[in-house]
């Protein structure tokens, strides 16, 4: 069967716009912050593109409508990206200001060229694209996205939109767009057909994805009432204390040592075992954490899955040591809640002498010695001591 461009790009519409409709919904009902708004902000701009598009289909001449759908396409795509480095708590000034550009010289360049016809401004909304794309399929694979399955499939639907882009660009610039082979392959109706197929396994994904953090989010509301009780200290709170001790410890030559304890499985633990047993796992694991800790020890939230203590130790193995009470504390604190589960718990030391005075390092080191503890099930506390 045969449709023509107009009908194909309402059946698009209809896709993208009930697929983002429902994201957005369930956005507002769970009150989501982080990843989820701005995947939903991405969901926005696609229905955007597809309201965009079927005007300019509509209208002869409407070098307006092409502008808008071409920005907003690159939008979508480019939130998707910044969705994914949300989720991996990753710095999102310089990309949002990068992703602005580009949407921004996606209307420029059809303004400008607005008298090349439908094609106006095509290459700079292609390359955007692929770009955004493949950053994140490779944001899916690094960081907290790296441990869910799920994220992989995100990676891979991102992935394919960027080698797509790639050879669509490819054939735009040596063949043309009035080409039989960009018509056939890379033309509106194939793209169409792609967009919504891509739309459907983006929204399912991102869905789960987002649900997976919700469990996490509930118990982190629940713990902040007593956090100032405990003296567990906010992730902003904590970096500004850290700065502090570094800087004072680095004019005196004294050694910092950075602990950080990561709690892996909480997620798959509510999943299997229900929300009340991860919450009573969560609520031990942090109240343990600060209470193993040393008297003097700063404590801090680090992300939705890891704690963070920062003093000034006499030596590594004064730190090694201090680290191995509070995993053995952990455990025995552990075991005596949630009906016999253990959740995977890993542990790791970062080092002034080998990694520096800075905080931001420190807490690097700390987390991926963590994150490396918890894989090992030979290794529970893994202190990172350089080269």
């Amino acid at each position: 069967m045969n449709l023509d461009l107009p009908s194909v790009l309402i059946m698009t519409a209809l896709v993208v716009n009930v697929s983002g409709v429902l994201f957005i919904l369930e956005t507002l009902l769970r009150r989501d912050e982080g990843a989820g708004r701005i995947w939903s902000v991405a969901f926005l701009a696609a229905m955007l593109t597809t309201l965009a598009y079927t005007i300019w289909a509509q209208s002869d001449g409407a070098w307006w409508a092409i502008a808008v759908g071409n920005a907003a396409f690159v939008a979508g795509t480019g939130c998707m990206w910044l969705g994914c480095r949300r989720f991996n708590r990753r710095d999102m000034r310089w990309s949002s200001v990068l992703v602005a550009g580009a949407v921004a010289m996606a209307v420029i360049a059809v303004a400008v060229d607005r008298e090349a016809g439908d094609w106006a401004g095509a290459l700079w909304m292609f390359v955007p694209l692929l770009c955004f794309a493949g950053a994140g399929a490779v944001e899916c694979l690094r960081g907290d996205m790296r441990e869910s399955r799920t994220a992989w499939v995100l990676g891979a639907v991102l992935g394919f939109q960027s080698l797509y882009y790639v050879s669509r660009t490819t054939a735009f610039v040596t063949s043309g767009p009035d080409s039989a082979l960009f018509q056939t392959a890379f033309g509106t109706i194939s793209t169409s057909y792609l967009t919504v197929t891509l739309t459907i396994v983006a929204v399912v994904v991102t869905s789960v994805l987002r649900a997976s953090r919700a469990p996490m989010r509930g118990y982190l509301r629940e713990a902040r009432a007593v956090d100032d009780e405990q003296g567990i200290l906010s992730d902003a709170s904590f970096a500004a204390v850290l700065e502090g001790l570094c800087r004072r410890a680095e004019r005196r030559f004294e050694p910092i040592a950075v602990t950080a304890v990561r709690l892996d499985d909480l997620d798959q633990i509510s999943t299997a075992f229900g929300s009340d047993v991860a919450g009573a796992v969560a609520a031990a694991w942090r109240t343990g954490v600060r209470h193993h800790a040393p008297t003097n020890a700063v404590v801090g939230q680090d992300g939705h899955t890891g704690l963070v203590i920062g003093l000034a130790v006499a030596s590594p193995q004064e730190a090694r040591r201090q680290a191995g009470a509070i995993y053995r504390g952990l455990f025995d604190d552990l075991g005596k809640v949630g009906g016999g589960v253990i959740p995977v718990v890993g542990v790791g030391v970062a080092l002034s002498e080998s990694a520096g005075y800075e905080p931001a390092e420190l807490m690097r080191v700390a987390r991926e010695a963590a994150s490396r503890a918890a894989a090992n099930v030979e290794t529970s506390v893994l202190v990172d001591e350089g080269e």
